[in-house]
């Protein structure tokens, strides 16, 4: 699906914050080296993809209990959960002025957990008249998410019979519930109690 950008001002896409602080030295550093190996705008965009997929753990998955959330701290530490990925690919690619944004799914596992609010990547390039959602989560037995404009290539697909979605916003910053709790989780394990399971429409903006 193609997400709905909650603001109408396309510069938003392009902004530096607290957040997606790609004016960073850190971020400029890595969005040049990557950048003079794949100067085309797609290429480069393909690169920090799989940089952000493949050099940063998720930290699930490496049993990391660190909490990343800040665009350069993830580069810095090479660790984070979804949505501080997600925030990492962001900043590289704005830094390089290619539009890029944050959406999300709800998704649940085979277990029965709790559901959660899962980050993903939306970018624009030159040229082309949509949005693209990408996951940079990474990959693993089962997982199988690859860079991709055109039919998408996503870690998971929601199954709303289980109560799963893709949430239809696009957001130039993380939601409000979203990026408290990764603020305030000391810890991984502290993290997962405090993110949403959902995503209020109220958040939409």
């Amino acid at each position: 699906m193609e997400p709905v950008p909650q603001t109408a001002d396309a510069t938003a896409f392009l902004a530096a914050d607290e957040v997606i602080d790609h004016e960073h030295a850190l971020v400029r550093a890595i969005a040049a080296r990557l950048r003079a190996d794949a100067p085309v705008p797609h290429d480069y965009a393909e690169a920090a993809y799989t940089f952000v997929r493949d050099a940063i753990p998720h930290s699930a998955d490496s049993g990391d209990p660190r909490v990343t959330w800040r665009a350069s701290d993830v580069l810095e530490r090479r660790t984070g959960i979804c949505h501080a990925k997600a925030h990492a690919l962001t900043a590289l690619l704005r830094a390089e002025g290619i539009p890029a944004g944050l959406c999300y799914q709800r998704l649940t596992d085979d277990a029965g957990a709790e559901p959660a609010v899962h980050g993903l990547v939306a970018l624009k390039l030159p040229g082309h008249d949509r949005w693209a959602r990408q996951d940079p989560r990474g990959n693993k037995p089962g997982v199988d998410a690859r860079f991709s404009l055109h039919e998408e290539r996503l870690a998971w697909v929601p199954r709303p019979g289980l109560g799963e979605r893709d949430y239809p916003g696009l957001y130039a910053t993380p939601p409000p519930t979203v990026l408290a709790a990764l603020r305030q989780a000391v810890d991984r394990p502290h993290l997962w109690r405090l993110l949403p399971t959902d995503l209020p429409e109220t958040e939409e903006r």
